[in-house]
């Protein structure tokens, strides 16, 4: 601590001290300059005066030996240095010998000298002075008289070395002076400080002076935010847990529950063939992820009812309670007429909003029918979630394109609410998010959350570019804040994820068995290699990409054929739509293609399952793969890639990766690849093949630590700590205005 004084406070006062003294010192050379001219002034005058008589007869009478003599004994000072008799034409009648070569009675002829002056010679400055005389006969001649200014010279050195050795002292003494007052005070100060830390007293009852008060109260502020943040983040660092997420709803959110929404349920109750309601769990990654998330926390989950049997499950007021085997949670259900789900979710949603934020290279298609249709079914979400807060400052967290205008929604029917919003797809760059005809609305209303999440940093910079080049704001990008009209928006990247251990490996067998099950199911031969592909049929999956890269591997690596088949799951999704019914065609007749042309009587290289698969039994096709191949075009995480990697817990299968897939900044250790080279994912199938044991085990080790690290529990806990802070912050500003109110109405 004495060393930072000495840095912060002597140093700097020393070279203040010393740089002044620098400043003043031509000023005082000057002035002593001027004092010496004087003096030499009035010496030449009062040489002058005691010669005059002398040299009048000298003049008269000019002998050079005369003359010689007497100026040698009037030159005899030191610091007279020569005398010079002239006539007014400028000749020289005498000049005594150490006369300096510029100065000549030329000189005189020129300048009378009368009042004096410097002139630099090649061995220092001398000073002439002139002065006019008249001889005994009358004839006129002048008189040069010239000293030596050199001691000038030195005593400015000899000034200028004490006022530097004075100035430096001084400031010497200063600065340890000052260290020396400071530390006793600071010491003091500082001490009285952490007594006061320490015994917890920051108001009153501090000991402290009064001054260190603001400090106490930032401390304390400090100490609780530290307290509030880390705490669970050190307990759960390497271990989040339901309980651990149940705790940050509770504890810092100060809610016993929360609000989801989503356009896709949880749990979708369809009619069987016999009448009665069977339950689904939709294909969704989303749903994958977040629904052990409200399990965790309680809470409602509100969404769109899609299932043909879901309103006869459902009590008077639209809600279920879910899972059915083991009820956590209420599902409420939101009811959408064929117009409003054409137009909002199959209309602007999925062939405007999607297409735009993939970079699939399908055309975005924005009609203003569907931009109605989506503005009012978010509204009609709004109002079922005011209806289901029970509070005045609810935690809602809201998910997906489906509903970029619920935040400010919401927001103008409960001001209080804490907002979180994840956007589960990429976010484009601004130039192509400008396409959007209605694009200032839907920035607007995503920036009235709290929070706004995005899987990768990269897609939080795609939004604040956005948002600076449509939205009047405030960004500020070290921060990675917008503030807009009052209201701060925390814009942040929280890779999603899925839970750990997944539960549905609680009811699956080992691996071998869930391979001879898959062999079994879909006639294969027991020592087949499998490669497995899990997606929706969407066009951003990169499906026949996939088909076309297995066919080059095995049209490259004959060896191959007979001896791997691909088991790809499609699950059917947004059927109406023209581009996805293209693509079911496209995806069916290059499989058949492909089997026609490789296959034999006992092999078929791809065996397409294109329908809706359970998660036990997608999670036994993961455990009977020897690799699975994910190549999405372009996408915002992709948990299938997590999901593989979680059901392998022998340690064992190889994950081939699309660059262009979020999951691909955490899983490096997974074969990356460009989808659209068919070539280079070819020779990723072959290389995945052929991997030696070990290096699968290294591989699949090192990415199953990373999942376990980074699960869904710590990705929904950091948002939802991160939204804990800004209720804490939104309280204490209204804590603050309520106290602001009544002090002047007490006034």
């Amino acid at each position: 601590m004495l060393r930072t004084l000495v840095w912060r406070f002597a140093l700097p006062t020393l070279l203040v001290i010393t740089g002044a003294a620098f400043f003043v010192m031509p000023h005082v050379e000057s002035l002593l300059t001027g004092w010496f001219r004087a003096d030499v002034d009035m010496r030449a005058q009062l040489v002058m005066s005691s010669m005059e008589e002398p040299l009048t007869e000298l003049v008269d009478r000019p002998v050079a030996a005369r003359i010689k003599r007497y100026l040698a004994k009037v030159t005899a000072d030191e610091r007279l240095l020569a005398v010079l008799v002239c006539r007014p034409d400028g000749q020289a009648i005498y000049q005594t010998e150490q006369t300096p070569p510029p100065v000549s009675c030329a000189m005189a002829a020129v300048d009378d000298f009368r009042q004096g002056k410097p002139v630099r010679t090649p061995r220092g400055t001398v000073y002439v002075s002139g002065f006019e005389a008249v001889a005994a006969g009358g004839q006129a001649f002048r008189t040069l008289i010239v000293h030596d200014l050199s001691f000038v010279d030195r005593r400015h050195g000899t000034v200028r070395d004490y006022l530097i050795a004075f100035a430096v002292l001084a400031a010497a003494a200063l600065a340890l002076l000052t260290v020396a007052v400071a530390w006793l005070l600071l010491h003091g100060w500082v001490g009285a400080l952490i007594r006061d830390i320490r015994g917890k007293r920051f108001q009153d009852d501090a000991e402290s002076p009064r001054a260190a008060l603001p400090v106490l109260s930032q401390v304390r502020q400090v100490l609780r935010e530290i307290e509030d943040s880390q705490r669970l983040e050190m307990d759960y660092r390497e271990n989040w847990t339901p309980r651990a997420l149940q705790h940050v709803v509770r504890e810092h959110l100060g809610e016993p529950r929360m609000i989801v929404v989503s356009n896709r349920e949880p749990y979708v109750h369809m009619r069987g063939e016999d009448g009665r309601p069977r339950v689904q769990v939709p294909a969704s990654g989303m749903v994958t992820a977040l629904e052990p998330v409200i399990r965790a926390c309680s809470g409602v989950w509100v969404a769109h009812g899609s299932g043909t049997a879901d309103k006869d499950v459902v009590d008077r007021h639209d809600r279920v309670r879910v899972p059915p085997a083991d009820p956590a949670y209420t599902l409420r259900r939101v009811w959408l007429s064929e117009e409003e789900e054409n137009g909002y979710y199959y209309g602007f949603a999925n062939e405007g909003l999607w297409p735009l934020c993939h970079v699939a290279y399908v055309r975005p298609a924005f009609r203003e029918e569907d931009w109605r249709q989506y503005a009012a079914v978010n509204g009609k979400f709004a109002q079922v979630v005011a209806q289901e807060a029970q509070s005045d400052s609810p935690v809602i967290f809201v998910q997906d394109y489906h509903f970029a205008l619920l935040p400010r929604l919401v927001r103008d029917r409960i001001p209080g609410a804490t907002i979180a919003l994840f956007w589960h797809i990429p976010w484009p760059n601004e130039e192509t998010f400008g396409v959007c005809p209605w694009k200032e609305e839907l920035l607007r209303g995503m920036l009235l959350a709290d929070i706004l999440g995005f899987h990768t940093r990269y897609h939080c910079q795609n939004f604040l570019a956005t948002v600076d080049r449509y939205v009047e704001c405030q960004i500020d990008r070290e921060h990675m804040t917008v503030t807009i009209h009052g209201h701060v928006c925390r814009v942040a990247a929280y890779p999603i994820s899925i839970e750990w251990p997944p539960r549905w490996l609680e009811q699956l067998p080992g691996v071998d068995a869930c391979r001879q099950d898959v062999c079994r199911r879909f006639g294969l031969p027991a020592d087949i290699a499998i490669g497995i592909g899990v997606e929706r049929w969407d066009f951003t999956k990169g499906i026949v990409e996939r088909f076309q890269a297995f066919e080059k591997m095995l049209e490259r690596h004959p060896r191959w054929r007979g001896k791997v088949s691909l088991l790809q799951v499609a699950a059917p999704t947004r059927g109406k739509l023209p581009v996805y019914q293209a693509l079911r065609q496209e995806t069916e007749a290059v499989a058949e293609g492909i089997n026609r042309k490789w296959g034999t009587e006992s092999w078929k290289p791809i065996v397409l399952i294109g329908e809706h698969q359970e998660p036990l039994e997608v999670f036994g096709l993961y455990r009977a793969a020897d690799f699975c191949l994910v190549n999405s075009l372009h996408d915002g995480m992709n948990l299938v890639a997590k999901e593989f990697v979680s059901a392998r817990d022998d340690e064992d299968g190889v994950l081939i990766l699309s660059t262009f897939a979020g999951a691909s900044r955490e899983l490096i250790e997974a074969l990356l690849v460009n989808p659209y080279d068919i070539g280079e994912t070819a020779e990723a199938i072959r290389t995945a093949l052929e991997m030696p044991r070990q290096e699968r085990r290294d591989r699949m080790r090192l990415m199953r630590l990373t999942v376990k690290e980074n699960n869904v529990y710590r990705w929904a806990g950091r948002m939802l700590m991160d939204a804990a802070r800004v209720r804490q912050r939104q309280r204490l500003r209204t804590a603050a205005a309520r106290g602001t109110s009544q002090a002047r109405g007490a006034a």
